[in-house]
């Protein structure tokens, strides 16, 4: 039986789910930053999407290999597509998704090209699974999440650094992309998906909506 620590620290060993339809790996790079890069698995075809590329590309290719059905970029900020340029070398062809918003200065930051600019509602499609794009704006203005929906079993929710345990990403001071964010946490997250959902954010330890629905409007009040 495979047992799957969430909080995984950077030096960890690569965390596995084992699960099916997904399998789901987390893997924790860079002392400071703690960034969570994420590898999706579908059981029945063995394709594999990369999520965040963060840093480290000795420890992610360790722990990962270097083949890779797709790469998804959760936002445009420096820390979480590092090692982009680096796993994109060694492959041919391979699909790089970023929120439309944020593909530019990805693109800027890389040197690597965001061949697919994705908006609120598409699909992403991993072997015989659906990743659905829920643009979440705020933290950035092209942030995305990655809904993988079970029949048999709880939602996944790879939510880079719009949502945490205990609150919403940083907007830094930005009273506007606050509102922005929680406003849109609360209508295309809580509203819409159920407690039993799993949340594996950008970096840190994994959450359950149903933990922290109940919360939403002390974030309000507080700021942050």
């Amino acid at each position: 039986m495979t047992t799957y620590n969430p909080d995984v620290k950077p030096g960890d060993p690569v965390q596995f789910t084992g699960s099916t339809p997904l399998d789901i790996g987390k893997l924790a790079v860079d002392e400071k930053m703690s960034n969570n890069c994420y590898l999706l698995a579908d059981g029945d075809t063995g394709e594999r999407l990369l999520i965040d590329p963060a840093d480290d590309i000795d420890a992610i290719t360790a722990a990962y290999g270097r083949e890779f059905s797709g790469i998804v970029v959760t936002h445009q900020h420096w820390d979480h597509p590092r090692a982009l340029a680096a796993v994109v070398a060694g492959l041919h062809d391979v699909p790089v998704y970023a929120g439309r918003p944020d593909a530019d200065a990805i693109t800027e930051q890389t040197g690597i090209e965001v061949t697919h600019r994705v908006d609120q509602g598409d699909v992403i499609h991993l072997g015989n699974q659906e990743l659905e794009v829920i643009a979440i704006a705020g933290h950035t203005p092209g942030s995305i999440a990655l809904l993988h929906r079970d029949i048999d079993g709880e939602p996944h929710l790879f939510t880079g650094d719009s949502l945490f345990p205990g609150g919403v990403g940083a907007t830094f001071g930005d009273a506007e992309a606050f509102a922005q964010l929680v406003d849109e946490v609360e209508t295309k997250v809580f509203a819409t998906l159920p407690d039993e959902t799993v949340f594996h954010p950008g970096h840190g330890n994994d959450g359950l909506l149903g933990d922290e629905r109940p919360h939403v409007r002390e974030w309000r009040e507080r700021g942050w």
